[in-house]
């Protein structure tokens, strides 16, 4: 197939898995690896042959239901945000341990420079951990190739294998050519009855089995076109640059490097080029996105007395993404400034939609704790509303990670503050947050819940949520008292009923849940342009 498609590297990932046969896509949305479902979900192709589409509840539940595929021999994609594989990273762990029948490729979205996150770490660092493949495109048609490969190298080696994009490269477009189409698998199941059964007895042979699959990982990554040697005259110099940072490379010498350039796409890193340029170079310097994975092994466990440069030496930025500016300055060329900020610019900082429920939630809200001053601490979640931080209601004490809102205010009534109020979103209330709940409830602990309900996962571009119709049922069901479960409708004309209502579940001593319930005012609008 020579078709050519103009796609974001994140479409080319899910283009490549469907090419590639897969039976079902798992994940939660978060960008920036949100888009990948999101052109599943509106495959032709997915339709007709009935893949498995829809969103999961959180990180970990996709990453168990793609194992639950991979089980079954067939092959699954999951899909998720750096910070989400914090989420998953239990049934990562694990998957290694037990391995797979069909192929499993687990995408992780890193976001350098947080974009749109709470923090930048470098997903590598999981794959290593985990002892599994780690590919890195640097490129559109990379994340396609590597992908389609992605399946074929989990089915070879019987483990999954990870792929890590990053926010610059999943969010600019490419032209792609695709391969052939690949039918989906068979059901297949393990000829071993004990692989999937981690019991101790079975988890020490499995994990023998991971330790003994490290020397095929390695020769293969030795032997991968993904990871490439380009000789060069100027020996002062080598350079290993990983994914995209090859890209931000080349840009600053056109018509070619002059010194010897190792192209690393797939880890674990190749160590005979790697030792090559070591042995040729006085000076290595590398360049990756994300944390200095690469230039700690190569400055430790290979260095043969060369001076290693990168991040960890100072030499680059230790923080942010990379860019051609950044690269140049590295190599002591002039910098075209293409990627500074202009002056006449003028910022806009983000701030909730003109008419969103969320607004009037937290005018009410701040009407309400008006009068307890420091007497009360709202703590916010990770959503839309984590935008109440910010004027005009720098509403918000705290905002750490999905989930937190509800566990940090128990946390907090536990140690003796008076009013704990927790403000969480729907779709982030069933990712992690019943579980919070659950906590509080088993203790009765006195804090107030607010579920700020737009009936979508609205930042994210407007994904289905999981919890959308149940919410009370689910308070209820985790033990909430009924009469402490409170729904209204966030409008200015309600304001004073809000403010009463948020009064009297604050001064409740327990459990209290709030759900003010209106849909996203651009999810509605979508909706209904689609009907017409």
């Amino acid at each position: 197939m020579n078709s050519k498609l103009l796609l974001l590297a994140d479409e080319a990932v899910a283009q490549a898995a469907l090419d590639a046969g897969i039976s079902g896509v798992y994940a939660y949305p978060g960008t920036p690896s949100t888009e990948i479902t999101e052109y599943i979900q509106s495959s032709d192709k997915a339709q007709r042959e009935n893949i498995h589409r829809n969103w999961s509840a959180n990180e970990k539940t996709a990453m168990e239901a793609a194992m639950g595929m991979a089980f079954a021999g067939k092959r699954a994609l999951v899909c998720m945000k750096h910070v989400g594989v914090n989420v998953a990273a239990d049934p990562l762990m694990n998957s290694s341990i037990s391995g797979v029948v069909g192929g499993l490729v687990f995408v992780a979205a890193d976001d350098p420079s947080m974009h749109s996150s709470q923090n930048e770490q470098d997903s590598r660092f999981y794959g290593r951990f985990a002892m599994i493949p780690v590919l890195e495109p640097s490129s559109q048609q990379e994340a396609y190739d590597m992908t389609y490969y992605g399946f074929e190298l989990s089915e070879k080696l019987g483990f999954p294998v990870m792929l890590r994009i990053t926010t610059r490269l999943a969010h600019s477009r490419s032209g792609v050519v695709r391969r052939e189409e690949r039918a989906q698998n068979k059901l297949r199941f393990s000829d071993d009855p004990r692989q999937f059964v981690l019991l101790p007895v079975n988890a020490r042979q499995r994990y023998k089995k991971l330790l003994a699959a490290q020397q095929d990982m390695q020769a293969l990554s030795e032997a991968s076109s993904f990871n490439a040697f380009f000789p060069g005259k100027d020996l002062s110099k080598g350079v290993v640059a990983c994914g995209i940072a090859y890209n931000y490379l080349m840009e600053n010498f056109p018509e070619g490097c002059p010194f010897p350039v190792l192209k690393v796409g797939q880890y674990p890193l190749p160590k005979t080029a790697i030792a090559q340029l070591l042995e040729n170079c006085g000076e290595v310097v590398v360049l990756e996105e994300g944390y200095p994975l690469a230039e700690e092994m190569i400055g430790g466990l290979l260095n043969r007395g060369n001076k290693v440069t990168g991040r960890l030496s100072g030499l680059l930025p230790r923080d942010g993404e990379l860019n051609p500016d950044i690269v140049a300055a590295a190599f002591g060329l002039k910098t075209t400034q293409l990627f500074e900020k202009p002056e006449v610019v003028m910022p806009r900082p983000p701030a909730l939609c003109q008419g969103c429920g969320h607004r009037d939630m937290y005018d009410a809200l701040n009407a309400a704790i008006a009068e307890y001053g420091e007497r009360v601490k709202v703590f916010g979640d990770i959503g839309c509303y984590t935008l109440g931080y910010l004027p005009p209601f720098k509403a918000l004490h705290a905002c750490l990670d999905m989930g937190a809102s509800i566990t940090m205010a128990k946390g907090a009534a536990d140690a003796g503050l008076e009013y704990a109020v927790a403000v969480i979103g729907d779709s982030t209330f069933t990712h992690s947050g019943m579980t919070s709940l659950l906590d509080a409830v088993y203790e009765n602990s006195p804090i107030t819940v607010i579920i700020s309900d737009n009936e979508v996962a609205a930042m994210t571009g407007g994904q289905d949520s999981p919890g959308t119709g149940r919410l009370e049922a689910i308070c209820a069901g985790l033990g909430v008292e009924p009469e402490h479960i409170r729904s209204l409708v966030p409008l200015k004309k309600n304001h004073d009923e809000m403010v009463r209502v948020i009064k009297e579940e604050m001064n409740y001593r327990g459990v209290s849940v709030i759900i003010p319930r209106r849909a996203c005012i651009h999810t509605l609008n979508r909706k209904k342009n689609s009907k017409q």
